[in-house]
């Protein structure tokens, strides 16, 4: 407890007014009334929608350089109020997924991210496995990320019901180019594993502009050693009393999150990642009003996931298969305890679109995009081989605006999305296991932006959607059938400009998120056996949120009451001692907080920024006939608080240092609550964790960097342990 109420003393003093010079410098966090207000001379516009007046952050390339250590795309995402990121190593590629205010990280489809406009989601499932395409966009290429909190534009699917987030990359105006150095380590000390971890990275950008052309070439290479992630174990309750088994020695004694005691008989999944991303952007101006854009992305992937066992026979030797015994009790390894593995990726992204800006009476869009596994392998020592090419998703999107007067904006559109499941499981020793699923979803959409009054704006939104899904699981028993559905979603938004200092928004917005194909049709993936449901409905949302803002000249405050009602939600649930996940809907759930949010500049002193903020949130399953036993009980992986505080000093054109501070709550990683205790392995721990960076800047072309994440050296966990102190330093070239 009192570390809670220190955090929300850290929140509470970032959020009052502070006597502080009326200047404008760069900020690492913005609570912004609307995105354009944030909009930096130069860049790319947004694709979120400006017009509603909802709750939006944002935050721009410069400040995430000046005050995070980021070695990822979702790095950027750290500080944004109620979001958090689960990245359990550098370079998480497939489990670093979003949570958001009533929706935490093991329902991965209840957000949307972008780049551009192109969909980097990965939307054909839902959950840890399904982490959005980060890999898609380097650090350094970022202008900009906004993002949306909540269901209220007409213009996105129901994935859309936690948030959605847009980078903006960079175009350049000029020849430009820039080059970055980065390495990081990380002294690890967990259960029976003591080492050290490293990693580098290395990335080159160039880009122009010639008259109408302009374009832009990034590659990036990520070589990262991450931690152990996972733990061989045994309850000593699944032991036989006995001595046939090997004598050994070496496991180390815990509990698990039911607090039952076990037994840790190694460290697994240790992975080695090389990654390779490149990416070219070209742009042509027909006019000054009419702009194409075309985007190609390649990313690479060959890592590898390596076992140490912590057993050892009397001789000393590495024990890993057969009979052990340990005091007393015998425990039989299977292949699958200290397996290893290797993968072999290749996707590829492309994004074109033709836009028309000219402010007037009418604009149109076109955006299409194309997001393809070209190659996706993985070799398992003991489960077989996976292969997912061919697996992928598309989008075509049409939208017209209409400026009829001052008073209107309305916008409407057409799309259509489309999602391609193809995975085939070879096992060692049976037949092969093929699982394919296609869905796609037709939708028309129209809102308006309405001013009535010069204090008064309101927007209205209506959403129709048709859904079609069809798929084939070899391993089904059941109801495979195709599957038609219709949809509509109504959004509203509205806000009162009190006068100069304040201002006053409600929104309210339903959202219909879909069943994936992996959650119909997927009977296999990472080993587990996957019990899913063809006939699994659709979740359905209807969310709102009151805010109140304050302008305060050197920086603003943000006050927002949220309110959650879901019917049908989804959700995946793991027994790993049957080596089971089970997909199934939870009839009811209900969430309600507040998030305080906000940021003040040349705080005391000249230079001195800060940002914070404080999320409550009271999320319950109220319904499950399925499983009553959680009804009553905490919705898994939304914690009860979240708090961040950012501190950034720009001491003058040189020299800048920022120290963070991030907390979450406790939390529960199962439906019913049965797993009290989080601070193990696949348990859900709250955490208190400190950031550091000190950045040097010697001239205009050469920045040199160093931070600390985790400064305190904090051992939490996600069901999987995050990093524990982790050491970076940078160099930085710009031409």
């Amino acid at each position: 407890m009192p570390i809670k109420l220190h955090l929300i003393a850290l929140a509470t003093l970032a959020l009052l007014p502070v006597t502080a010079r009326a200047q404008t410098p760069a900020v690492p966090m913005a609570a912004t009334r609307e995105l354009e207000r944030v909009t930096v001379v130069g860049s790319r516009p947004s694709t979120l929608p400006i017009e509603i007046p909802t709750t939006t952050e944002s935050i721009s390339g410069k400040q995430i350089e000046q005050s995070i250590n980021a070695t990822d795309a979702e790095d950027a995402l750290k500080y944004f109020p109620s979001l958090n990121v689960r990245k359990r190593y550098l370079g998480d590629y497939d489990h670093a997924v979003l949570a958001t205010r009533a929706s935490g990280t093991g329902n991965s489809a209840r957000s949307l991210v972008y780049a551009d406009g192109v969909l980097l989601s990965n939307l054909l499932g839902n959950g840890a496995s399904y982490t959005p395409r980060w890999g898609l966009v380097a650090p350094e290429e970022i202008d900009r990320v906004d993002v949306m909190y909540g269901p209220f534009s007409a213009a996105y699917p129901g994935n859309s019901v936690g948030a959605v987030v847009d980078y903006v990359t960079r175009m350049p105006k000029a020849f430009e180019a820039h080059a970055k150095l980065q390495g990081f380590s990380q002294d690890y000390k967990q259960y029976g594993t003591k080492a050290t971890y490293r990693g580098h990275a290395a990335s080159a950008s160039v880009g122009s502009r010639e008259g109408a052309w302009a374009w832009w070439l990034n590659l990036n290479r990520l070589d990262s050693q991450g931690q152990p992630i996972a733990f061989a174990n045994r309850r000593v309750s699944q032991g036989v009393v006995g001595v046939v088994g090997t004598p050994v020695s070496g496991a180390v004694a815990d509990k698990n999150p039911s607090n039952q005691d076990w037994l840790i008989l190694g460290a697994t999944n240790q992975i080695h990642t090389v990654q390779d991303h490149a990416k070219l952007k070209l742009a042509y101006d027909f006019s000054p009003t009419w702009r194409a854009s075309y985007t190609l992305g390649c990313w690479r992937n060959d890592n590898t996931r390596d076992a140490q066992s912590y057993l050892r026979d009397a001789a000393g030797n590495v024990v890993t298969t057969g009979t052990v015994n340990i005091d007393g009790r015998d425990y039989a390894l299977s292949a699958s305890d200290f397996a290893r593995s290797e993968g072999r990726l290749e996707h590829l992204a492309h994004g074109l679109s033709v836009k028309s800006n000219t402010r007037g009476t009418w604009d149109w869009e076109a955006t299409a995009s194309l997001y393809d596994y070209a190659k996706d392998s993985v070799r398992n020592s003991a489960s077989g081989d996976t292969d997912m090419k061919g697996t992928g998703w598309n989008t075509l999107a049409l939208k017209g605006i209409w400026r009829p007067n001052g008073e209107h904006t309305a916008e409407a559109g057409l799309q259509r999305d489309a999602y391609q499941l193809r995975s085939v499981l070879t096992p060692l020793v049976s037949a092969p296991m093929a699982f394919d699923g296609n869905s796609t979803l037709h939708s028309l959409w129209a809102q308006d932006a309405w001013r009535f009054s010069p204090p008064w704006r309101a927007v209205l939104g209506l959403r129709l959607e048709q859904w079609r899904t069809r798929g084939h699981n070899s391993m089904a028993i059941g109801n495979m059938a195709a599957r038609k559905e219709n949809h509509v979603s109504p959004k509203v938004a509205v806000s009162y400009q009190l006068n100069d200092d304040w201002v006053l928004k409600a929104s309210l917005g339903r959202a219909v998120r879909l069943p994936t194909v992996a959650e119909l049709y997927l009977g296999a993936s990472g080993g587990l056996v996957v019990h899913n449901d063809a006939t699994l409905k659709p979740e359905k949302s209807w969310t709102s949120e009151w805010t109140a803002e304050r302008e305060l000249g050197h920086g603003m405050l943000r006050s927002t009451v949220f309110i959650e009602r879901t019917r049908d939600a989804l959700y995946s649930q793991t027994n790993a001692a049957l080596n089971l996940m089970t997909i199934q809907n939870v009839d009811a759930v209900r969430t309600h907080g507040l998030e305080l949010a906000g940021q003040a500049n040349d705080v005391l002193l000249k230079g001195l920024t800060l940002s914070s903020s404080l999320t409550y949130a009271h999320s319950v399953i109220t319904k499950n006939d399925k499983f009553p036993a959680s009804v009553g009980q905490w919705q898994p992986r939304v914690p009860r608080w979240r708090a961040n505080l950012l501190a950034n000093y720009q001491a003058d054109d040189r020299w800048g240092i920022t120290v963070g501070v991030r907390y979450s709550g406790r939390q529960y990683g199962t439906l019913d609550n049965s797993d009290p205790n989080g601070d193990t392995y696949t348990g859900v721990s709250r955490f208190l964790v400190g950031d550091l960076r000190v950045q040097h800047r010697f001239d205009q072309q050469w920045t040199a960097s160093f931070g600390i994440d985790n400064l305190g050296n904090a051992t939490y966990w996600a069901f999987h342990p995050y990093t524990q102190r982790t050491l970076h330093a940078e160099l930085k070239l710009n031409h």
